[in-house]
């Protein structure tokens, strides 16, 4: 509603949450006036051809890391021309992955110039962890558009 009333446009890209966001935001009558686009981009290809996220970065830091997350929401709001860019990474399960623990979430939300990256760390199984972090997700959106954050 934040994002209708302000009349600012978003983005996702998402691969741990895999869509959660943008289907939770496209229940919302009227979104088509503020989402741009979503995307879920799972593998490094993805992350690296849609997004732009360097393969540097995903060789130093992996997939799930502070760095990766923040190229993936610059790369997001660039690419689709939204004012916000929102992204997801993280380990949602059942086995670690990179050396990194089940449950660990980057979300990153570039406005406005800068970009906040957020380290979650998330309970319960697979579904549980992707659901969390995609309702954390979009509780930061809103507080970054209010000016809570």
């Amino acid at each position: 509603a934040q994002l209708l009333q302000k009349q600012l446009t978003l983005a996702v890209a998402e691969a741990c949450t895999g869509g959660m966001i943008a289907s939770n935001l496209v229940e919302y009558p009227g979104i088509s006036a503020a989402l741009v686009e979503g995307c879920v981009t799972y593998s490094n290809e993805a992350k690296m051809h849609r997004l732009g996220v360097k393969a540097e970065t995903l060789e130093k830091y992996g997939a799930v890391s502070e760095e990766t997350a923040k190229e993936m929401a610059e790369g997001i709001a660039r690419t689709s021309g939204a004012d916000i860019g929102l992204a997801t990474t993280g380990v949602a399960g059942p086995e670690s992955s990179e050396g990194k623990p089940v449950g660990l979430v980057y979300i990153a939300i570039a406005y406005k110039g800068k970009t906040e990256v957020y380290t979650c760390h998330f309970g319960g199984k697979r579904n549980k962890i992707s659901e969390r972090a995609a309702y954390t997700a979009l509780n930061w959106l809103r507080k970054v558009i209010n000016d809570e954050a």
